[in-house]
């Protein structure tokens, strides 16, 4: 039934197309798909159902791709998720062979997606069996153990500034009424701030206003490096690299199910496993086909992994897919343990729209990767303000208030302070989205103890998340040690020098 529905005329074309805008708009540099959903969530309120999700997860898969072709031409990642991508995508360019690693990236995206839509598949209902076992505080201690470990994987230097701006995203989320007594907190008598802080609005300009600000700021222009050249890559291309994208979607798909790392991260954990197992490592950083493979393979798979928490535990397992739980929610769908229940075979219909979707970035991807090179030549002064009345749209839209375009604003400079002080929005989103789970669990958890902590100890699933919060604190602390240790070392020998 779920086919049928997603074969209907209307879903097919909206799935062509927006896999089509999701290429365009993960190609051009500063237009990442975390900010492509965040205004688009808006424009699919009057959508089916269907409709809605068939249009966002396609710019969503469209979009991860779509970065390696300016990571490849221009050696600036269109999303952050085609990082690791440009080591070796930028080098093959210069050697002329910049269609051919567009189209092996393009390729390895698609093998990606099938390893996570697979695993998708099979594992959304095992996890969903496990999370009907969940009680208050198993809710709880999820949501910070979410928190903690995004805040562990986001950040290179100190695990605390995730772990800080996890923890205020849960503060934002207690601001109004309160979910069990309707009692007003943080609202410093605001009547508008009674509803609480509206979730798109804040996304919009966590990951909208703050990227136009950071984007305008750069000055360089430009530089398409050597011919596109042939794109389509010969079986004798493809066959070394199958085992390797295998490798890369089941590492992908797994750091997907990491609540909030996202696809950067599991880019840049396929490329450093993919050197340290390649039989040539020396190549990689120089042009090597099986770097490209390894990152776009892991960021694309991570879309797939990535909804496995969203619709077994309503957490996202990456920034992008924040957006997507968010239009769930617009569409009056409750992802959860529950979510097979109230919405039968809404599973399979992800999947397919996943599939569907993949394929037609396979076909897209190939077809206009030459077309595609002259889109980066738009200069960011004209692309940039365009941008802006669509981010106050589309946080207007939602409640037509315009103390949301307010809320816009305002996270949109804490978003820009946070990435110059290199905090990560990762943590920060998923502790807006978490915050109202966390909150109402842990209350009513010891509302039904009487306020002792002793009938956690009798909760094994409880426990393993306890021990597993312990243990990141603990690894945290060590690694901080350890990066101010290696800092201190270097300071004192460039004084000595």
């Amino acid at each position: 039934l779920a086919l049928v529905d997603i074969l209907k005329a209307p879903n097919m074309l909206m799935i062509i197309f927006g896999t089509l805008g999701g290429i365009v708009i993960g190609a051009i540099p500063g237009l990442t798909a975390t900010m492509a959903l965040a205004l688009l969530i808006n424009v699919s309120y009057g959508m089916d159902l269907n409709l809605a999700i068939s249009f966002l997860l396609s710019v969503f898969v469209g979009a991860v791709m779509g970065g390696c072709i300016s990571a490849i031409m221009i050696n600036i990642p269109g999303t952050p998720s085609a990082a690791a991508t440009a080591l070796d995508g930028f080098p093959l360019a210069k050697q002329g062979k910049g269609g051919l690693a567009i189209g092996v990236g393009t390729i390895a995206s698609f093998m990606g997606m099938v390893v996570s839509i697979i695993s998708l598949v099979i594992l959304t209902p095992i996890i969903s069996k496990l999370a009907l076992k969940f009680g208050h505080w198993e809710m709880f201690l999820i949501s910070v153990f979410g928190i903690m470990i995004c805040g562990n994987l986001t950040t290179e230097d100190a695990p605390v500034k995730g772990w800080i701006v996890g923890f205020l995203g849960i503060l934002t989320a207690m601001v109004g009424l309160d979910a069990v007594y309707a009692y007003p907190r943080f609202t410093f008598n605001m009547l508008q701030l009674k509803g609480g802080i509206s979730l798109i609005p804040a996304l919009i300009g966590l990951f909208g206003v703050s990227e136009v600000i950071s984007v305008l700021q750069e000055r360089e222009p430009y530089q398409i490096e050597g011919r596109v050249g042939r794109v389509v890559p010969s079986w004798r291309d493809i066959k070394p690299l199958v085992p390797v994208s295998i490798r890369s979607g089941i590492i992908g798909m797994l750091i997907g199910v990491i609540p909030g790392a996202g696809e950067d991260i599991g880019a840049w954990v396929s490329y450093d496993v993919g050197k340290r197992r390649s039989k040539h490592p020396e190549r990689f950083g120089t042009g090597s086909f099986e770097g490209v493979a390894c990152a776009e393979t892991a960021n694309n798979a991570v879309v797939g992994g990535a909804m496995i928490p969203l619709l077994t535990l309503a957490i996202p397992g990456s920034p992008p897919a924040a957006m997507v739980l968010a239009a769930m929610w617009l569409h009056g769908v409750r992802p959860g343990p529950l979510l097979n229940f109230e919405f039968p075979g809404f599973l399979y219909t992800v999947a397919i729209v996943l599939l569907l979707s993949s394929v037609f970035m396979l076909m897209w991807g190939l077809a206009l990767a030459k077309p595609m090179v002259s889109v980066l030549k738009v200069k960011r002064e004209i692309l940039m303000p365009i941008i802006v009345p669509l981010t106050v749209i589309g946080a207007y839209a939602g409640g037509v208030r315009i103390f949301d375009v307010y809320v816009m604003f305002f996270f949109g400079l804490l978003g820009y302070v946070l990435r110059k002080l290199d905090y990560p929005m990762a943590p920060l989103v998923l502790g807006i989205i978490l915050g109202p789970m966390a909150d109402v669990s842990f209350r009513r958890a010891m509302m039904q103890t009487k306020g002792s902590f002793v009938p956690l100890l009798t909760r094994p699933i409880g426990m393993v998340f306890v021990a597993a919060i312990l243990w990141m604190i603990y690894s945290g602390y060590k690694r901080t040690q350890q990066l101010k240790s290696l800092a201190d070392d270097m300071a004192s020998a460039s004084a000595s020098q």
